[in-house]
């Protein structure tokens, strides 16, 4: 190992070409020398090697000699899928336990090993399920798989998936975030105790985690949730009803003081929280779980819509109107929250052109126009209720030709302030019985755009991703666009040839939204943003991530966000307002006390 590594820091030193074509002929050439036959070099373990020698073995490295520029040479040729940190922070994302669900969607899968809606052969459940759905575990295994792959993870975007939030105890929903934060803030030789603490006590308790072993123990009810015979809420109970409670969960005051506590911690903490984001459903935001959102230190809500027809949301039992989705999406945007929704092709009861219909009215009309999308098609399962449709040949799976037309066409509807995050999910196509299989379908839908010329303007298509930018070929924009109750500034930093560098989202109340009468409990009054102050929703800067305090390849730490907020906040002193507030996640406070932002109760304000 020790040799192949000074191989390439000779060849970085000698100014040679070195890519990953020239890595892999070096890595086999070393292991065709092996004296005993057997593989000496695998490539992706040289960069957790080379860390520990630079981090733990201080004459060793020294002897290596290794200047600040081969270094960062090194470690950009040996990191590991350089797009996982491109979009500036590196994304965590846990899993919830299995939970009872209050929908009731006809195209949800229902695998009782995993919360309602996901499978057990997504990437994300195999780790949740093998590290017992534990939040602590499950991030401190993706810390060193992150770190061993070569990521900076100073910064990190949490994302908290698994059925409906709002569905879980209160008291589980505390502590669940509450060991996210302690995780984080806890030194490695901490965490790395208390890692193999928990799984003393997971094992001790009997609990499976094994792939192989879970599939057997829940196989018989499994069938019978696939045949129909059962609802995944009752095979639940026959489940999980009388399964130990996780160790840690306490009295209420107590797991909210132990959170707060976690947040003053991870404001100056190795590993800070800069996003938190949970999923729910639009008929359970009201502004009570908004309020707790902000209390947990959220800053983002997922939350599946799928439609805005109401024969469609019907037909596939979504218990929900358009108006209440309406109403989901204006309780967002006022208490400041990115809105990151869920929207599917394909459903039961849709048409191709219906689809392309109703996704131009989400991105178009001021009732809902979100900041990022999910857009996915609706695929069958073997668990889901939709089988039954799909038997009796009400549900017709799109042919790929009218799947990818409507994609296109929702592509090319999206405004620039918009984000479609992604646009299949990760189901094995193994689980699927009908519909797409196809996992590079948004490269066949950007294919057809290209081959049509058919300009894109939404951001994950414009992002400069993990290449380094020319700050003083930038020019910062701003588009502005109304929504139902505020109008919405998106300020851009663009190069000449329109790629995104980082963006800010500013809300300006609209006077009707000011002068309405104020629904948050006189009690939670003063937790609530006021309709009279600007709201500074998101600031995004790509590139590289970048460690705290230390300059980066790409856009960040060049000064852009700054920027970005003192435009915002000259905008909106123009436009009359006197205070502008931050949605600031926890590890971003200090960020934002250096710009003149004060703390306000759950958010941070700054007079104009």
């Amino acid at each position: 190992m020790e040799d192949a590594l000074l191989e390439i820091i000779t060849a970085i030193r000698a100014g040679e070409a070195v890519d990953a074509v020239w890595l892999d002929k070096l890595v086999r050439r070393h292991n065709r020398a092996a004296h005993d036959g057997t593989r000496q070099v695998a490539k992706r373990r040289l960069l957790p090697y080379y860390l520990r020698v630079r981090a733990e073995e201080p004459e060793r490295w020294a002897a290596w000699n290794v200047s600040t520029a081969e270094d960062a040479a090194l470690v950009r040729l040996l990191q590991a899928k350089p797009r996982r940190t491109a979009s500036g922070v590196a994304t965590i994302t846990v899993l919830t336990k299995p939970w009872p669900c209050s929908g009731a969607c006809v195209f949800c899968p229902s695998d009782i090993r995993m919360p309602k809606s996901y499978l057990a052969d997504e990437p994300a459940c195999q780790r949740a399920e093998r590290c017992w759905f534990d939040p602590y575990l499950q991030v401190a295994a993706r810390l060193r798989t992150l770190t061993d792959m070569g990521h900076v993870t100073d910064k990190v975007e949490l994302i908290v998936l698994g059925g409906t939030w709002s569905d879980y105890p209160e008291n589980y929903r505390i502590w669940f975030i509450g060991e996210l934060f302690a995780v984080l803030n806890a030194e490695d030789g901490e965490r790395a105790a208390e890692v193999e603490r928990r799984r003393a006590w997971y094992e001790s308790q009997g609990r499976l985690r094994e792939a192989e072993d879970l599939a057997r123990a829940c196989e018989p009810l499994q069938r019978r949730i696939n045949a129909g015979e059962i609802a995944y809420n009752e095979a639940w109970k026959e489940r999980y009803r009388n399964e130990p409670p996780s160790p840690s969960e306490s009295d209420r005051a107590s797991l909210w003081n132990t959170l707060h506590d976690a947040h003053r911690i991870n404001e100056g903490a190795a590993h800070r929280v800069v996003g938190l984001v949970v999923e729910t459903r639009p008929d359970l935001i009201d502004d009570a779980s908004c309020r707790e959102l902000r209390a947990l230190g959220c800053t983002k809500v997922q939350m599946g819509i799928q439609s805005l027809r109401d024969d469609v949301l019907a037909a596939n039992g979504r218990r929900i109107t358009t108006e209440r989705i309406a109403g989901a999406m204006a309780c967002l945007r006022r208490w400041g929250f990115k809105s990151h929704v869920h929207f599917m092709a394909n459903l039961l009861g849709a048409t191709p052109a219906g689809d392309i219909a109703d996704y131009a009215r989400l991105v178009s009309d001021p009732a809902f126009l979100p900041d990022e999308v999910k857009l996915y098609p609706c695929a069958l399962v073997e668990s889901a209720q939709l089988t039954k449709a799909y038997e009796e040949g009400r549900w017709i799976p799109y042919t790929e030709e009218e799947l990818v037309e409507v994609l296109a066409a929702d592509v090319a509807a999206t405004p620039p302030w918009t984000r479609i995050s992604r646009m299949i999910r990760d189901i094995s196509a193994d689980d699927i019985v009908a519909g797409s299989k196809k996992a590079n379908l948004r490269q066949v839908v950007d294919g057809r755009l290209a081959r049509a010329q058919t300009p894109v303007a939404e951001i994950r298509s414009r992002e400069i991703s993990v290449e380094g930018v020319d700050a003083a070929a930038l020019a910062l924009e701003t588009v502005a666009y109304e929504t139902a109750t505020t109008e919405e500034r998106f300020l851009q930093w663009t190069g000449p040839d329109g790629r995104i560098a980082g963006f800010l989202r500013l809300s300006l109340p609209k006077p009707e939204a000011a002068a309405s009468p104020d629904p948050v409990k006189p009690s939670e009054a003063a937790d609530a943003p006021s309709l009279f102050d600007a709201m500074i929703r998101e600031v995004h800067v790509y590139g590289k991530v970048a460690a705290l305090h230390e300059s980066g390849e790409g856009a960040q730490h060049g000064g852009l966000g700054r920027k970005l907020v003192e435009e915002a906040c000259r905008q909106a002193a123009e436009a009359g307002f006197g205070a502008v507030n931050v949605i600031s996640a926890v590890g971003t406070r200090a960020y934002y006390r250096a710009l003149g932002f004060e703390d306000a109760g759950l958010y941070q304000r700054r007079t104009l």
